[in-house]
């Protein structure tokens, strides 16, 4: 649910090229055309950027939202979604630091005494297991039941989380691969919290947001932030509320604003910041190889290693209604941090900024949606086969169709025609096709100049 170092969804990629020399900020022209572009589409609400150079020049450009909603600044606060594992790291290095932890402990030693956790051939997960997302444990627990999608964890409690860990088996060794989990992250949270006696919000306001001076970055929102909030937006645009995380909040429950994600970045930086660039410093170090041959892991940031030898420290989040990207470049120090309140990446939009020769991402073409009935919606249910191991499952909720493509996550869809129908998210349709009669019998998944039909199951 949180997002997501991921692979994108059906066939979408987008090629990562060599940096370009290191430069001062771009110009809050050139990031205002980018951002402009974006909402203009429609894929967007609204998106607010931030930049912030070594010797700590800082720009705010945003556009947007739609009419109607207070405009956006460097005050607005929006959900971080999975960045928050990297205040969880954070926490993490400065309780190793001060003698309270150390990363090779296992995981089971800061929790409840009789916490069953999982392992394999006689190795137990450790704390470096879980930071570095190579712990073994799945992306999500299999007994989280959702009363409200549109508030995943909301219910989700301790118990049920130890009921879990319990009776799960790993499926491979520990340390062995990565695998992306907010199970994992979640579960480090909850022990750093039992280490230190407090809550996770307790405890990550203590250790990082109060000693960099981060008054705005909150999981529970007083008054005056909640009054700030960019309404959130889904996929398909409608409105989404913000998420409750009573537990795993620490892979993603953090609230926060451009400028104080930026006090974040420039510290992370820059390791002779004081008072924590030592601990930050920390986070950062390579540890673990990452999902692919030019990323590798730190303590939960993400290294890209670009083909001319600089490395962009990052990571991204998302959750029902909102995006986010941080990072920095490790050579230059220039920070970014890209957030949009609607549920469309905007990893493109932060890499490039670092890097002008990362390109970013296609815009589709702008198109219209109709409304069709459930009844119709409906003849458009089932799973198609487009290749041996490749189908598109397609199901109804309330008046959305989704799509959901093997091993990907589910993607709402919008109708254009009676047939065919555009993702919000990225720019890919679907168009089906019918028989004589006019019953459904396959598709057509249209991307990156391609048309791979489908036959219906």
């Amino acid at each position: 649910m949180t997002h997501r170092c991921r692979v994108l969804p059906l066939i979408l990629a987008v090629a990562l090229r060599a940096p370009l020399i290191a430069q001062d900020l771009p110009a809050d022209s050139v990031v205002r055309a980018i951002i402009k572009q974006r909402v203009d589409t429609g894929r967007y609400a609204g998106v607010a950027v931030g930049l912030v150079s070594r010797d700590g020049k800082r720009q705010v450009t945003t556009y947007g939202p739609r009419a109607g909603v207070t405009p956006f600044d460097g005050n607005t606060v929006f959900e971080i979604g999975s960045i928050t594992k990297t205040f969880t790291a954070a926490i993490l290095a400065d309780m190793v630091k001060k003698g309270e932890v150390s990363l090779d402990d296992a995981v089971a030693k800061h929790l409840p005494p009789g916490t069953r956790i999982p392992q394999r051939d006689g190795r137990q997960i450790t704390l470096l297991d879980l930071a570095t997302q190579s712990s073994g444990l799945p992306r999500l627990p299999d007994n989280l039941e959702i009363a409200d999608p549109e508030n995943p964890y909301a219910t989700y409690t301790r118990e049920r989380l130890f009921e879990f860990l319990a009776r799960y088996e790993l499926p491979r060794g520990v340390g062995e691969k990565y695998e992306y989990s907010n199970l994992g992250l979640g579960l480090l949270g909850e022990a750093l919290s039992y280490r230190a006696g407090k809550s996770y919000e307790a405890l990550v306001t203590e250790r990082i947001l109060t000693p960099l001076g981060m008054r705005e970055t909150r999981i529970t929102l007083p008054p005056n932030l909640l009054a700030r909030v960019a309404p959130g937006h889904d996929e398909a645009g409608h409105v989404a509320g913000l998420w409750d995380f009573p537990t795993l909040g620490a892979a993603g429950a953090l609230r926060s604003t451009v400028n104080d994600m930026l006090k974040y970045v420039s510290a992370n930086a820059d390791s002779t910041s004081k008072p924590l660039g030592t601990v930050l410093a920390m986070t950062h170090a390579s540890r673990r190889p990452g999902p692919a041959p030019n990323l590798t892991v730190g303590l939960a940031w993400h290294r890209l290693a670009t083909p001319a030898g600089r490395t962009i420290v990052w990571h991204n989040g998302g959750t029902g209604g909102y995006r986010s990207f941080a990072g920095y470049d490790e050579a230059s120090g220039l920070g970014v941090v890209v957030f949009a309140n609607t549920s469309t990446s905007v990893d493109d939009i932060g890499m490039h900024l670092l890097d002008e020769s990362i390109p970013l991402s296609p815009l589709p073409k702008r198109r219209m949606a109709i409304t069709l009935p459930p009844a119709t919606l409906d003849r458009f249910v089932g799973e198609y086969v487009l290749a041996p191991a490749f189908s598109i499952t397609v199901t109804r909720e309330r008046n959305i169709l989704y799509a959901q493509a093997t091993g990907q996550q589910k993607l709402p869809m919008l109708a254009e025609t009676d047939t065919s129908f555009f993702f919000a998210a990225i720019d890919a349709q679907l168009s089906f096709t019918r028989d004589s009669t006019g019953a459904i019998t396959g598709l057509v998944l249209h991307q990156n100049g391609q048309q791979i039909p489908g036959r219906r199951k």
